[in-house]
């Protein structure tokens, strides 16, 4: 009867530092040879794809819309305001549809893109891809779906916004590769959130609300730095694993201290920028009531956590930028229903 003996080795690949090979070598009687696969340098447990459309919309977490969406309808009901004081239902169930597509293809395309970093990451090493509760195959069906209702709604729109609608989807895409190529990637997230507000203007104004006004720049400058910001904060919770797994970020290329300074510089930008869109507009007395609010969570979001200690990180991204995108929303609409927006 043969006998077998099964060894180990770990060894590092070099197309990924911090990921971890095994070299199985089994000795018989008519057996030998060497067999490798890479496993993730955190254990994981393989289970069996549940619901699939279930398992992809945790994946790109869709209820995480609530931080785009509110400032798209700001946008998109701002404009409606100035152009003819009238709800267009139609338009803004569109722009609702093209948000949340958009954003899905944004966060699947990452997903899918960072699988391997991923599985390196104990903070990220249960998502759905490194488990396989999800296939990759799977997630890429639901991005290219997920991409031509972008499309569709884009085209009903306006021609103008699909033809746009590459260079949005370029833009998000864009910030999945950053991290593999600077230590700035959360310029690219800005940008790609600048997109949303100045996407639903056009929406709703064509070209020419555009060119004529510099409150949709206003708004998608102020919620680009806004999120760019607390997304600083929020990877601080990676700096030394970024480090060392390779992946580039702020916090791992300059520090923790730094990244909270420069995230509290971001969000004075962003405060200032908020100031501009309501003037820009010609908006009234609660949406000054909505930045006050939001100087004030602001604040509170940063001295909550300290370089020594990022345990209140998730109440700080999730709780506090809830409120402010909330808030904003709530001001922002009360005043144009104050000042003549028909329902």
């Amino acid at each position: 009867m043969s006998r077998f003996i099964t060894c180990v080795a770990i060894r590092q690949p070099s197309h990924l530092p911090g990921a971890r090979c095994q070299t199985r070598r089994r000795r018989g009687e008519a057996e030998g040879g060497w067999h490798t696969r890479c496993v993730s340098a955190t254990p994981v447990v393989a289970t069996p794809e549940p619901n699939k459309v279930r398992a992809f919309l945790r994946l790109v977490m869709i209820e995480h819309s609530v931080f785009a969406l509110p400032f798209a309808y700001i946008s998109a009901l701002t404009a409606m305001w100035l152009q003819s004081r009238t709800v267009h239902w139609m338009q803004l169930a569109l722009i609702t549809v093209a948000m949340v597509s958009a954003r899905t293809v944004a966060m699947s395309a990452n997903r899918i893109l960072d699988r391997d970093f991923d599985a390196l990451n104990p903070r990220t090493a249960r998502r759905e891809l490194v488990t396989g509760q999800l296939s990759v195959r799977s997630a890429w069906v639901g991005t290219v779906v997920a991409l031509a209702i972008f499309l569709t709604s884009a085209a009903l729109l306006s021609w103008l916004c699909l033809a746009l609608a590459p260079v949005a989807i370029a833009l998000l895409v864009l910030y999945s590769y950053g991290k593999r190529f600077t230590d700035f990637p959360q310029v690219l997230l800005a940008l790609a959130q600048f997109v949303a507000p100045v996407g639903a203007w056009i929406a709703v104004t064509d070209h020419a609300g555009v060119l004529t006004s510099a409150a949709p720049y206003a708004l998608g400058i102020a919620v680009g730095t806004w999120i760019g910001g607390f997304d600083l904060i929020y990877s601080c919770q990676d700096a030394e694993i970024d480090r060392r797994i390779g992946s580039r970020s702020f916090p791992a290329r300059f520090g923790i201290v730094t990244a909270l300074r420069a995230s509290a510089a971001v969000h004075a930008a962003s405060l200032a920028a908020f100031v501009w869109f309501g003037a820009a507009a010609g908006l009234g007395w609660l949406w000054w009531v909505g930045v006050a609010l939001t100087a004030v969570v602001l604040a509170y979001e940063h001295t909550i956590v300290r370089a020594d200690d990022l345990s209140r990180v998730n109440r700080a991204f999730f709780t506090a930028n809830g409120v402010i995108g909330i808030g904003l929303f709530g001001c922002g609409v009360g005043d144009l229903l104050i000042h003549g927006l028909a329902a």
